[in-house]
């Protein structure tokens, strides 16, 4: 009699275990939260800055030239982004050319996680506003950015969104999510379909589909012929771990329509960084960098059927570099619009 009681017990916890281990494993394989909040569009980017300060020794991002306008931002919200902001999630909307001009226009979605003073956000967003809509609690101030409406809300403690779209339905879609209990499913479908070839962990990632006729991907017919998938991601190594100690690793895959797609791509993109390494090396200058060196010999490509897949690892003496270099402006949240992420061009040998 007591087994009998005792086995319905037993079994719960052990239905109840299994759940929990499943939620978990769903949660690690999928995108972070902020990305998740995101609408649907063509292109993701995240990027964790806590991250990178915490293999910084806990230190601040560089400093940034503060131009008077975010000068005035930082004063008004007591937020600067190179301190206070730990998460950034962007998704692109791809434009149309236009019919006038050819131009081309992209949109912007964005969720930001941070250390944000509310009220003073609250109070700054209001004071530029044209108008604020209180959509479930949530207000969303509509800001006049040259020829568009940026909406911006205060989702929580920290966390803010934003977007350029011209559908107000976009913004607000942005506030229901993060109302919802947050769903390992939950996410754009090409997030949900791409983000398990992110590199686990990795604190900078991107997804993209790339249309090669399309006027924003200037020079890639180049190099696809088709329109393909592109997944790139970054993940750093302890300097405890043998392998590139202390390395920033970064994989660029490209999924293409087919086998031969992929083959062209892998051998123009060698091609490519041969002759790029070569006119280094006959210049001189950065050629004969060790840091420089070490990261091109880094250099693969690999095919793996319709894939062709590049890694590289970045040594930190070059990361160092980098990072002691001059920094581009940080535009005021609420004010700007952030640039897409640059499409750059893979150097190597």
């Amino acid at each position: 009699m007591r087994i009998r009681r005792t086995f319905p017990i037993v079994l719960a916890v052990v239905v109840i275990a299994a759940a929990v281990a499943l939620a978990v494993q769903l949660r690690k394989h999928a995108p972070p939260e902020p990305a998740r909040l995101l609408p649907g569009a063509d292109a993701f980017f995240y990027a964790d800055l806590s991250r990178a300060r915490k293999a910084n020794s806990g230190k601040d991002l560089p400093p940034v030239s503060h131009d008077p306008e975010y000068e005035q931002f930082i004063r008004d919200t007591g937020f600067e982004f190179e301190r206070d902001l730990d998460e950034a999630a962007f998704a692109i909307h791809y434009p149309a050319r236009a019919a006038r001009t050819g131009a081309v226009d992209p949109r912007f979605s964005e969720v930001f996680i941070g250390k944000f003073d509310g009220v003073r956000l609250a109070a700054y967003l209001k004071q530029h506003a044209q108008s604020v809509e209180n959509y479930e609690s949530v207000d969303i101030f509509s800001i006049a950015v040259e020829d568009r409406t940026l909406r911006t809300a205060i989702l929580g403690a920290d966390s803010v969104a934003a977007s350029n779209v011209d559908d107000p339905a976009v913004i607000r879609g942005m506030v229901d999510r993060s109302r919802r209990l947050a769903s390992p499913f939950g996410g754009p479908a090409l997030l949900r379909r791409y983000y398990r070839r992110v590199q686990f962990a990795s604190p900078i990632w991107g997804v993209a589909h790339v249309e090669p006729s399309s006027p924003m991907f200037g020079g890639w017919s180049d190099f696809l012929p088709h329109p393909a998938d592109i997944v790139v991601s970054a993940s750093y190594n302890p300097l405890h771990l043998p392998l590139h100690p202390g390395s920033l690793h970064i994989r660029a895959e490209a999924l293409t329509l087919s086998d031969e797609d992929a083959r062209s791509l892998a051998e123009k993109t060698n091609t490519f960084l041969l002759m790029f390494h070569n006119a280094e090396n006959a210049l001189g200058g950065r050629g004969n960098d060790p840091d420089v060196k070490a990261m091109f010999d880094s250099l693969q490509i690999q095919l793996e059927g319709d894939r062709a897949v590049l890694s590289v690892s970045v040594p930190p003496g070059f990361l160092k570099k980098l990072l002691a270099g001059p920094q581009d402006q940080i535009p005021a949240l609420g004010l700007q619009s952030p640039e897409p992420p640059a499409s750059k061009k893979t150097t190597g040998r």
